[in-house]
Formats: C-alpha cells, sequence, structure tokens
C-alpha cells in the first residue's frame, strides 16, 4: 500500500526541477511496476508519477526512491533500489538516505529480470518493425529505415562485444538464466531461459517472415491468445500432405496466370503475378471458417486478381471465365454489362477440405476502390438476420483491399466504424490486403502517412498480421490464425500480404517509367511457386515428376476449357449474378404478370395501427410529456380518420409487416426523425437505455421492424443499407438522409451501385432514398436534395412518347430507378406499399417533405387509402377550374411543396377559376399519358412549370423537353421560379422570402410572358 505520511521513509520533498513523464519511458522500473508490465497501457504509471511530483508520500515507497533517481539524473537501468525493510533503524535509514543520493545499482538482478522483461515486451509491441517482410528486400514495409534502439535485432550481436546499453546488459549477461514473466510463451514448457535463448527465440517469433501488430489492444485475453500462436516454440508446423496441398494451390494460381498470359497477351486482366499466394491465403481462411462452422462466405475484393479467385476459389466454370475475352461475343441479357473484372458469382459446393456444404459469394463492384466494403458488409448482416445468425457462426465476409486503397480510401475508416455497432456489426472480418507496396504509379511514401497501410484498423483494435508473401507456409499459418480469430472473438482481423506486382497497373502499363530500380529487382524475383516447389523437393516432400504432372494436370483442365469456351457465342450476365432471388420472379412456375394490385388498406387495419401508433403498449413505461401531446394528436387524428406524413408512414409499414416484410429503416437520427416527427422508438424517462418500439407490437406474427439510429456516414451507412437490400425482395430497406443535402457524400454509392446497378450487373434492388427537401429559408446545406442529380441520370427518352401497355407498371419495369416528390400523406404511404406490392424491385428516390409534416394542409382522409386505391402519379386540380376547364388561361405543372405555396396565393388572389394547378406526383418515369390527358383538357390554357428551386437545379432541364413531347410541341412550356444560381439557397431569410414571392408573381401573372409569346 502507499506509505503514510510520517513514515520512517518519507524522504522530503520533491526534486525542484521535475522531469516530463516522456523522459521516464526508457527507465526500468522497481518491482512495483510488474503488473504494469503485462498490461497494455503506461497511463496508470504517468498518473503516479504525476502525483508524487504533488507528494512523494502518495506513492509505494519503491516509486519514491525510483523517481526520486531517475529525476536526479541516474542512467537507465539503474534508478531503482530495493527499499529497507520496515524494521529499519535510523542508521538504516540514513544509509538508504545516502544511497538515495548516490545512485548506485543496489540490486543488478532485478534490475537485469525488469530489463528482460522490458526487452520481451518490446519485441511484442515493436518487432514487426524488424520483420523480414519485403520479398523484393529493397523496401521498407513500414516506411521507416532505422530499428528499433530497444530491440537486438540480430544473433550476430549475441558475440563477443556484445551490449545493450539501453537494457544495461552486456555480454556477461547471455549466458544467465532469467525467469520468463507470464506475458510470453517463448518458454513453452520451461519458466526460465537464458538471455541468449530468450533473444533468439523472440527474433524466430516476431522477427521473420511474420509481423504481428497487437499489442495495442485493450483486452488481455486476447493478447495472451495471440502471444500463444505465435510464441510457443515449434508451434508453425506443416505436415507433408498440408505442404503438398499448398502446392497445389499455387499451382493453380499461377498457371492460371499463365495460361490467360499466353492466350491473350493484350488483354487487360488485372492479373495476381506477384501475389499469387492469395488464392491458397483465401481458401485457407475459407476451410479454417467452414471448419469452424461457417457455411457461407461473402467476398468483396477490387479487380486485381479478380479473375484468379472467381477460377480458383469461387470455383466459376473456365469456360465461362475465357469466353469473356472474345471480342464476339454478344449480350443476351438485359443491360449494358460489365468489364469480367467487375463481375461477381454466387455459388453453393462441397469444401473438399471439410467435406461441408459452402455458399461463396463474389459481390460485382465498380472500379471505385473500397465502395463495394460496406456493400458487402450490409448483404452479411442481412443474410446473418435472415437465417436467425446472432453471432455471425455462419455467415461471415472477407473483403480484400489493395495497400493504396486501404489507406487512402475514407470508406474504409467508415466501415470499419459500423463493425461492432449493433444493427451493424457482421461479428467480425477477415480484411485480406494484397499490398503491392505500389498504387498505380504512386509510392507508398506519397500515398499515405502512417507507416502501414494498414493503420486504419487499429481504431477498432482489430490485429494485424504482416507476412512476406514469398513464404507461402507463413501466409497460411497467418490466414488460419486469423480465421481463428474471427471465429472465436468475433471480431475484424487484418492479414497484409506484402508482396509485388510483377506487371505495371494493367498488362498494358510500362512501369519502368516511374519505378525503374523496383522493377529491375522484380524482373529477376523468383516466382513463388518456383521458390517453394524447390524447397519441397529439397525436403523430399514431393519430386520433380510429381510437381511437373500437378502443373500439367491443371494446364490440361485450361486448355479443355478453352476449347468449350469457344462454344459461348451468347453471353448470359445472369451468370454471373452475386445475389440470386430464387422464387421471386415466377409464381407457379410462371413469369410474374406486369400488374400491381391496389396499396390501399381496409379501415379496420388503419384504425388499429393508427391506436398503436398513438400508444405506448408497454405496462410502466414512462413517456415524456411533450411525447405525450404527439401521441394524443396521432390518437385524434386516427378518430377523425385523417393522417399527417409520420402516420402515413406508420401505415405503410405497419401493413407490410403484417404482410411478412421485413422493414428496416436507417440513418442518422431516425428513430426519433430528424424533424422530431416520426417517435418509433420510445425512451423510459426513469429507466436508463429502456426502449419501446411500437412498431414491433402491431401483430401477434409480424415480421419484425429494425429502425436504428446510423453513425454520422452517408457513404458507409447507404452502402451497407444497399447491400441488405440486396439479400432479399422481400423486405422493405429504407435510408433517410438527415437533410437531403447530405447524400452528397455518399454519391459514389447512388452513382455506382444505385442507379446503373441492373443495367451493369441485372441486379435488382428495391431500396428506398428518403431525401427530406424543400425551400424553406433554412440556408444552403439545408434545402436542396439535388433533384436534377437523380433526373438526369433516369434512363427514359425525352424525345419519345413510350407506347406501353399496363402503361404504369411496364413503364416502371423499363426504368432504372423511380423518383417522387409526394404532396399528400396518402401518397406517400401508397408508393411505400406499391414498391414491395410490385412484381420486381427498383431504386425508389422520394424527396421528403420538412415543413410539410406539420403543414395543417398537408393531411389526408383514411378514404384516400381505403382498399381500391392507388398511387396517384398525377394529382389533378379538382377545384373550381377543374368544372370549368375551357375558361382556364394558365395551368400550373409543379411538384412537392410548392404546391401548398401556390394554392395560397391563388385564393389570394381569387384566381381559382382562371389558373389550375396539376401536381406531377412521380417525376420519373414520367408519366407522359396523365400529361396529356391534362393539357387537353385545358385547350386554352399556358403551359407552365413552376419550381421553388433555382431554374439551373430542380426539376425544370428535366421535365420540359418531356412536356414537350407530350404535346408534340403545339404550345411553349414556360418557367416559373428562381433564377439560376450557384448554390441551392439562400442564407438569409429575407431574401428568401423576396425569391418566393417574385416566383409566385410571375406563376400569377397573366401577362407574363406574352412579350415572349
Amino acid at each position: 500500500g502507499n506509505q503514510p505520511a510520517g513514515s520512517p521513509l518519507a524522504l522530503g520533498p520533491a526534486p525542484a526541477a521535475p522531469r516530463t513523464f516522456q523522459q521516464f519511458r526508457c527507465y526500468s522500473a522497481p518491482v512495483a511496476a510488474e503488473p504494469f508490465l503485462s498490461g497494455t497501457s503506461s497511463n496508470y504509471v504517468e498518473e503516479m508519477y504525476y502525483a508524487w511530483l504533488e507528494n512523494p508520500k502518495s506513492v509505494h515507497k519503491s516509486w519514491d526512491i525510483f523517481f526520486r533517481n531517475a529525476n536526479a539524473g541516474a542512467a537507465p537501468g539503474t534508478a531503482y533500489q530495493s527499499p529497507p525493510p520496515l524494521t529499519t533503524s535510523l542508521s538504516t535509514l540514513s544509509q538508504a538516505q545516502s544511497l538515495v543520493q548516490a545512485q548506485p545499482n543496489v540490486d543488478k538482478l532485478v534490475e537485469d529480470h525488469l530489463a528482460v522483461q522490458s526487452l520481451i515486451r518490446a519485441y511484442q509491441i515493436r518487432g514487426h518493425h524488424v520483420a523480414q517482410l519485403d520479398p523484393l528486400g529493397i523496401l521498407d514495409a513500414d516506411l521507416d529505415s532505422s530499428l528499433p534502439a530497444d530491440i537486438i535485432t540480430s544473433t550476430d550481436k549475441l558475440g563477443e562485444g556484445f551490449e545493450s546499453s539501453f537494457y544495461g546488459l552486456d555480454e556477461s549477461d547471455l549466458d544467465k538464466v532469467f525467469h520468463l514473466p507470464t506475458t510470453t510463451f517463448i518458454g513453452g514448457n520451461e519458466s526460465a531461459l537464458p538471455l541468449r535463448e530468450i533473444i533468439r527465440r523472440l527474433e524466430m517469433a516476431y522477427c521473420q517472415h511474420i509481423g504481428v501488430e497487437f499489442m495495442f489492444i485493450n483486452d488481455l485475453e486476447q493478447c495472451q491468445w495471440i502471444r500463444q500462436k505465435f510464441e510457443t516454440p515449434g508451434i508453425m508446423q506443416f505436415t507433408n500432405e498440408e505442404k503438398r496441398t499448398l502446392l497445389a494451390r499455387l499451382v493453380r494460381s499461377t498457371r492460371f496466370e499463365e495460361f490467360l498470359h499466353r492466350k491473350w497477351s493484350s488483354e487487360k486482366r488485372f492479373g495476381l503475378e506477384g501475389c499469387e499466394v492469395l488464392i491458397p491465403a483465401l481458401k485457407t481462411i475459407i476451410d479454417k471458417s467452414s471448419e469452424k462452422g461457417v457455411d457461407y462466405v461473402i467476398m468483396g475484393m477490387p479487380h486485381r486478381g479478380r479473375l484468379n479467385v472467381l477460377a480458383n476459389v469461387i470455383r466459376k466454370e473456365l469456360e465461362q471465365i475465357f469466353c469473356q475475352f472474345d471480342s464476339k461475343l454478344e449480350a443476351a441479357d438485359e443491360g449494358s454489362g460489365d468489364v469480367k473484372y467487375h463481375l461477381g458469382m454466387y455459388h453453393r459446393r462441397i469444401n473438399r477440405v471439410t467435406d461441408r456444404n459452402i455458399t461463396l459469394s463474389l459481390v460485382a463492384n465498380p472500379s471505385h476502390l473500397e465502395a463495394a466494403d460496406p456493400v458487402v458488409q450490409g448483404k452479411t448482416k442481412a443474410e446473418q438476420f435472415y437465417c436467425g445468425d446472432t453471432e455471425g457462426k455462419k455467415v461471415m465476409s472477407i473483403l480484400l483491399h489493395g495497400d493504396a486503397a486501404f489507406a487512402g480510401q475514407g470508406i474504409v475508416y467508415e466501415t470499419f466504424h459500423l463493425s461492432d455497432l449493433p444493427s451493424y456489426t457482421t461479428h467480425g472480418t477477415v480484411h485480406v490486403v494484397v499490398n503491392n507496396q505500389i498504387g498505380f504509379t504512386t509510392d507508398p511514401r506519397m500515398a499515405r502517412s502512417s507507416p502501414y497501410p494498414t493503420d486504419v484498423a487499429r481504431v477498432v483494435n482489430a490485429p494485424i498480421f504482416h507476412v512476406n508473401a514469398d513464404d507461402p507456409e507463413a501466409v497460411v499459418y497467418v490466414c488460419n490464425v486469423a480465421a481463428e480469430w474471427r471465429s472465436t472473438f468475433h471480431k475484424d482481423v487484418v492479414v497484409d500480404l506484402v508482396c509485388y506486382r510483377r506487371n505495371g497497373h494493367n498488362e498494358m502499363d510500362e512501369p519502368m517509367f516511374t519505378q525503374p530500380l523496383m522493377y529491375k529487382q522484380i524482373r529477376k524475383q523468383k516466382p513463388v511457386l518456383q521458390k517453394y516447389a524447390e524447397l519441397l523437393i529439397s525436403q523430399g516432400v514431393v519430386n520433380q515428376p510429381e510437381y511437373e504432372e500437378e502443373i500439367a494436370k491443371y494446364d490440361k483442365i485450361c486448355e479443355e476449357a478453352h476449347a468449350r469456351s469457344k462454344d459461348e457465342k451468347i453471353l448470359h450476365i445472369k451468370h454471373w449474378l452475386d445475389s440470386p432471388w430464387p422464387g421471386f420472379f415466377t409464381l407457379d412456375g410462371q413469369p410474374r404478370s406486369m400488374t400491381c394490385p391496389s396499396t390501399g388498406l381496409n379501415e379496420e387495419d388503419l384504425t388499429h395501427i393508427g391506436q398503436v401508433a398513438s400508444s405506448v403498449p408497454v405496462e410502466d413505461f414512462t413517456i415524456h410529456g411533450g411525447l405525450s401531446r404527439i401521441l394524443k394528436t396521432r390518437g385524434e387524428m386516427v378518430k377523425n380518420r385523417t393522417v399527417d406524413w409520420a402516420l402515413a408512414e406508420y401505415m405503410a409499414f405497419g401493413s407490410l409487416l403484417k404482410e411478412g416484410i421485413h422493414i428496416r429503416l436507417s440513418g442518422q437520427d431516425v428513430e426519433r426523425g430528424t424533424f422530431s416527427h416520426r417517435h418509433h422508438v420510445l425512451h423510459d424517462q426513469n429507466v436508463d437505455k429502456r426502449t419501446c418500439i411500437p412498431m414491433n407490437h402491431l401483430w401477434p406474427n409480424q415480421a419484425p421492424y429494425t429502425v436504428c439510429n446510423s453513425s454520422l456516414s452517408e457513404y458507409g451507412v447507404l452502402g451497407f443499407e444497399l447491400g441488405f437490400a440486396m439479400a432479399s425482395p422481400n423486405a422493405l430497406v429504407l435510408w433517410e438522409a438527415q437533410f437531403g443535402d447530405f447524400h452528397n457524400t455518399a454519391q459514389c454509392i447512388i452513382d455506382q451501385f444505385i442507379c446503373p446497378g441492373q443495367a451493369k450487373w441485372v441486379r435488382q434492388n428495391g431500396i428506398v432514398l428518403l431525401l427530406p427537401h424543400g425551400m424553406e429559408g433554412m440556408g444552403p446545406e439545408h434545402s436542396s436534395a439535388r433533384p436534377e442529380r437523380f433526373l438526369q441520370m433516369c434512363n427514359d427518352d425525352p424525345d419519345v412518347f413510350p407506347k406501353l401497355d399496363d402503361f404504369d407498371v411496364r413503364q416502371l419495369y423499363e426504368c432504372n430507378w423511380i423518383v417522387v416528390n409526394c404532396s399528400t400523406p396518402a401518397n406517400f404511404f401508397h408508393v411505400l406499399r406499391r414498391q414491395i406490392l410490385l412484381p420486381f424491385r427498383k431504386p425508389l428516390i422520394i424527396f421528403t417533405p420538412k415543413s410539410l409534416l406539420r403543414h395543417p394542409e398537408a393531411r389526408s382522409s383514411f378514404d384516400d387509402m381505403l382498399p381500391g386505391t392507388h398511387f396517384l402519379r398525377v394529382i389533378p386540380d379538382s377545384g373550381p377550374a377543374a368544372h370549368n376547364p375551357e375558361q382556364v388561361k394558365r395551368v400550373l405543372f409543379c411538384t412537392g411543396k410548392v404546391y401548398y405555396d401556390l394554392t395560397r396565393e391563388r385564393k389570394a388572389r381569387q384566381m381559382e377559376a382562371d389558373v389550375a394547378i396539376t401536381r406531377v406526383e412521380q417525376l420519373s418515369p414520367f408519366p407522359f399519358d396523365l400529361l396529356l390527358r391534362e393539357a387537353e383538357k385545358y385547350p386554352a390554357a399556358e403551359l407552365v412549370w413552376c419550381q421553388e428551386e433555382h431554374k439551373n437545379q430542380g426539376y425544370y432541364d428535366y421535365v420540359k423537353p418531356r412536356l414537350r413531347t407530350t404535346i408534340n410541341r403545339a404550345k411553349p412550356v414556360w418557367y416559373a421560379g428562381r433564377e439560376p444560381a450557384a448554390a441551392p439557397a439562400t442564407g438569409n431569410k429575407k431574401t428568401h422570402l423576396t425569391e418566393l414571392q417574385r416566383l409566385l408573381d410571375t406563376a400569377f401573372n397573366l401577362d407574363a410572358f406574352k412579350d415572349l409569346a
């Protein structure tokens, strides 16, 4: 315990000129420090030092002496002294005081043991900086040529003249036997070893071809688990059979690339040369995971090595890969397709090592590096959810990365931060980095500031195993450990395969332009297959004829597949689906009809959902007083047979849950809603963390409702939800932006996956994006969901009036996504239900309101939601103008919130009979048929498109040519709205109101366009 005040060992005040704590890091600590040497932090010692500065009596006597001696300038290794016994006489005390002043080394044995413990710890912390990781031997995998001063880096130093000044050890200590601490396994069954042997074993564990980063993990059990896997003597042993299997896998990996090079030398393929060991690495992870019970592995990877992974890991038919190189191959299926090294695959087969079924899915991805990471995680989470795998024991993900992208792409960081969140965790991912030690042409020193490309993984305490990719056995061992780690702790782990890229960025690229010295060395580099084959032949594991026979056997397989590939005249892209939906597209063995039933509900269900939405279905649950008023208001609306926006959403969700449709709503603050309108999760005001989700108390056997606040991420979370929606068509998956503008940082997911996903990969997806939008004086960052971007990417032709049967549904089937801006709660209710009742799946983009959430006129009657009702693509005017259409002078076409501004202004100007207002609720696919009917209804009227957005934004550029096609250019289509601008909105409230009044004046000034007509 601490020495009490007045103790005979209290030696007086602290020195007047204290050192900083950082200056103590090189000192060997006293015996009292031993518990901290086995821990993972020096914070406690630092706190103790500063406490000692304030009051020397507040620390243990041994620490007092230690701090005094070190503060006085004692050399490292000499600051500690054994304290005198408690029975010390005054004369002994006097001697002790003189010892403190003289700073002699009174107990070198203790000092040396502590020095050895510090040495062991130094290897555990920094040994990876010394490990021989680069197969080329010319670069530093950690971007640092210097060696740690506290690590003895070579057994050459253990001979004559050995001295470790850092620890105060010298040649005379090499054969001394030291007790080993409990935080190391290098002793095996021995508890003590000579220093010479300790250093040798530490070198073997941490400084060979494997570098282990793990000491930052703040869990002692996990650290001990890793130490045991790498420090135990002789633990990395392989049987001859395992070595032969590894050789066979290397043969397949290497000869596949060589076959492609021979047949298509001028084609890009982004081959794996230089990291052929990736194939046995992945197969090892899958084998070990299968052994641990996993039966479904979902993978994501960039383009390098993708064809090889498809062929030798997923086991796609080789002829299907080879035929992709045929320039005359025609596309049979819908869509534009994608290049061969972007395509994915789904395959269920027997794992021959474990004799267990395993399903492998490689998710298709674009060239945007790392963009597939969150998509894979979302799909993995969905597959775990649907099979009840709450701990990740059956379904897992493997992500492959390039070194430059892993360090450079921010989505990697976003995805890592989803790894332990309750609604996003996949219970551990194995990350494999193909570390080519180069980007396209960029050296690592120009590509990252961190020592390793993998340092981003440290933010979630994931262990990182660096390994020299030219040592196949080390790679396989590390991959086994990584798979075991994931199975044991259900946390992320990283395998960093330090390798090289034998060719340029692609096979047509010349790398000597930019990395001449590296590629001179690479040209001399013996391929890993040749190295390993020579090793096994020298060990007698295989002989030369057996090796050559293995090569000939696989070459024959490739040649036969190549011959069969010539019979493939048509590319069936559906052979490359990564997420098939069996049974969805047929009904009783026949294709589903292109119809959509009514999306209305019976009144009993509407009332029941409304009653639950306005109550607390859990006893003894205290809600906030303000929320009580909100629920009371909901209850009154139900009695009056009306709904607002939040209640309409509640009813759409609740009805689908009754029909067995799982619903997942995710995004920033979606549980309450950014605008405090939703309140799907109730919080007990008296019991911390006690919550209630009324939506899960609607029906006895309903589907589950998942609503989850996300991390403050758009790119990562939207990608995750896209992956979740990919797994099943029988789920409504929604992502809501806090404000519509915030989808900006998720634009990559929108551009590369959501918009063109079906065209590129014939992969339907029903994800819904809820994007709050509206010009309400909130400034340029909280006004616009950028509808112009979504409309510009729609694939319908503005110059062609479609001639379709079943116009409304068939048009939806032909489009790439659906874009709507609802003006009534009922229409919002219908479009959400229609999303599931359609016989296919399309992404749905909804520009949702802000002010309309509480607008007294933005209410709908139950009558608009009963059986027989549908989503209204266009809502015609139903007032006086519609009753006398021949007298109408102007038709205002608009969408969304601006309708309420227009109706208010029209009423104020008493122009209900002169101006008709038609709402376009579905913008894409464009409702040509209904708008033609509207235009013909008002033969004498001018046609005006009115929007609150600026002219170069919003809907005008999309709507104008389509309106003109609709009316066959019979008359002009005028514009009423804000002038073009660079920013989406003004940040000045007065300017906002002035602009609004100006557009209203333009819309209702019947003479405004006479001079232009």
